[in-house]
């Protein structure tokens, strides 16, 4: 039999994609793991916390299944990769409209280059591209972290909610 290698994280390494992808599927494992019976959920309102309250959105329910769901949701599709079912259509309208405004500044960057000389345009194109990267990688780190967050408090008020109030953490 291996042993199971426990990975330590640097100072380095605590800021990586991979690691806040890591944690964020660890925390919905985890409450995965803690939530045994989800319709419990059903009908809990968000709005009793403020660290949950603060991802609500209009369309939304407003309960913490559906939350649960959502997170659940959001793992497969770092494990599996993104879903193109009906369900996931919102999310796809939301990021066309963010590519949109993202191209439309590219578009006009690129067009006051145009004078420029091939060479200074391949630069400034790679500098661009290590720029939009460096940006929403920034952004995915975020989002993961307070999704992790989410998690976290998603299974303390689980326990909260059966009364079991430190259990499991």
């Amino acid at each position: 039999m291996m042993m199971q290698q426990q990975l330590v994280e640097t100072p380095n390494q605590k800021n990586s994609l991979f690691n806040a992808m890591n944690r964020f599927i660890g925390a919905v494992n985890k409450m995965d793991q803690t939530v045994m019976v989800p319709s419990l959920l059903r009908d809990v309102p968000l709005e009793e916390d403020s660290e949950m309250s603060s991802l609500k959105c209009e369309e939304e329910e407003g309960d913490m299944y559906s939350y649960y769901q959502l997170l659940k949701s959001i793992r497969m599709d770092i494990e599996w990769g993104v879903r193109c079912a009906a369900a996931d259509e919102r999310r796809k309208e939301s990021m066309t409209i963010s590519r949109k405004s993202s191209s439309a500044s590219i578009s006009s960057s690129a067009s006051s280059m145009s004078s420029m000389s091939s060479e200074e345009e391949d630069e400034e194109e790679d500098e661009d591209l290590q720029k939009q990267f460096q940006y929403h990688l920034t952004g995915l780190q975020g989002v993961l972290s307070k999704l992790t967050l989410q998690a976290n408090c998603l299974v303390k008020r689980y326990n909260q909610e059966l009364g079991m109030g430190g259990w499991g953490q």
